[in-house]
């Protein structure tokens, strides 16, 4: 799989104007997708797309360690640290390619707790 586009999309995803684009976000979650929140909550795609729609003004967080592994011909993870100051915290999502364009199938975020 074409990692610099599913590099694309993933970043994409993390921007303000798709995050609050019902039809975007629809487009890019697959049907089955799943998430598991910073905070432990598990979101279901009709949550996470309700609720991002109410997501206030943020910015795009800047990002770093990327890392892709084939998990089979039509499954990608995805892994990321987002590394913004009081923000930190590492990422995984598993990319579907089996259709005509690539879509999330599911996603965590867990924070960077400095010890």
């Amino acid at each position: 799989m074409n990692h610099t586009l599913l590099r694309a999309l993933e970043e994409s995803l993390l921007t303000p104007a798709v995050r609050t684009d019902r039809e975007r976000l629809l487009t890019l979650l697959h049907e089955d997708f799943t998430e598991v929140g910073r905070s432990g909550r598990r979101w279901t795609r009709a949550e996470i797309v309700k609720s991002l729609a109410d997501e206030g003004e943020r910015s795009t967080p800047t990002t770093d360690e990327w890392s892709f592994s084939e998990l089979s011909p039509n499954l990608t993870l995805l892994t990321y640290r987002i590394c913004d100051p009081g923000t930190g915290s590492r990422h995984t999502s598993i990319w579907d390619t089996t259709g005509d364009a690539p879509r999330m199938r599911f996603h965590q975020g867990t924070p960077i707790v400095n010890r």
